[in-house]
């Protein structure tokens, strides 16, 4: 049950398989144990070292109330300090929702430590989708998910919530991330669910940037929880293409 320790907050991560470092980064009210309730790491383990990644103020990593500890820049590098406890130069590096828009963090900071680039359910240029309403709030978000998914917010208790609000607040941070993105120097795959509302807007933005699109079944969560044999396989395809 590794743990590493970055910029004095303990970062908890598993390892499964051998072969070459594929790491799985999850969203937001998920933990590392997501990818595998999908069986995606399951369907990797075969051909690749897979490393799912506790996101600071999740499943079993440090989650304290300071906002600042939460910014990208920051969390970005607790993925290479993952990386670098592994004593591995360059990795497949797959982020899902919140974790798509660390991996972009990765991708504008240390562009030179990703082997490939999977951000699935995430518009790097974009961000959040807006409401009817206008600009999605924490509080609106969190509602939502306790109707939709309630599974997902019973741990969050008031001690650790001002953590998880810093995550979300964070994601507005999106200066740079097109250019990183497009610029990684890196094989980047945007993926999608066929169910999510944002399918056609992604593959729009895959075709316009010129970067690869995987789309398979499911919504936001379903492409993860529920379909993740199917989305695992175009994830190995991508990897196996790229060489390491």
């Amino acid at each position: 049950m590794p743990f590493v320790n970055h910029r004095g907050q303990r970062i908890h991560y598993t390892v499964d398989g051998k072969g070459p470092l594929i790491v799985l980064q999850h969203g937001l009210l998920m933990s590392g144990e997501s990818w595998k309730r999908g069986g995606i790491v399951e369907a990797l383990t075969d051909r690749y070292r897979v490393a799912c990644v506790d996101s600071l103020g999740h499943g079993q990593s440090d989650k304290p109330s300071e906002a600042a500890l939460y910014h990208q820049t920051q969390r970005a590098g607790d993925i290479i300090a993952v990386l670098d406890d592994l004593d591995c130069e360059r990795a497949h590096l797959i982020g899902h929702s919140m974790g798509a828009w660390l991996a972009v963090g990765v991708a504008r900071h240390y562009p030179e430590r990703l082997a490939s680039l999977v951000l699935g359910g995430w518009d790097f240029v974009t961000g959040l989708p807006p409401t009817s309403r206008g600009p999605v709030t924490f509080d609106g978000f969190m509602k939502f998910a306790g109707r939709a998914a309630p599974e997902l917010v019973e741990w969050v208790t008031p001690a650790c919530e001002p953590g998880v609000r810093a995550c979300f607040e964070a994601l507005n941070q999106l200066d740079g991330a097109r250019d990183a993105v497009v610029g990684a120097g890196a094989p980047v795959l945007i993926w999608e669910g066929r169910d999510d509302p944002a399918h056609h807007q992604r593959k729009a933005l895959a075709e316009a940037t010129g970067l690869g699109f995987l789309s398979t079944a499911g919504d936001h969560l379903g492409m993860l929880l529920v379909h993740g044999a199917e989305s695992a396989k175009g994830i190995r395809a991508f990897a196996e293409r790229y060489g390491t």
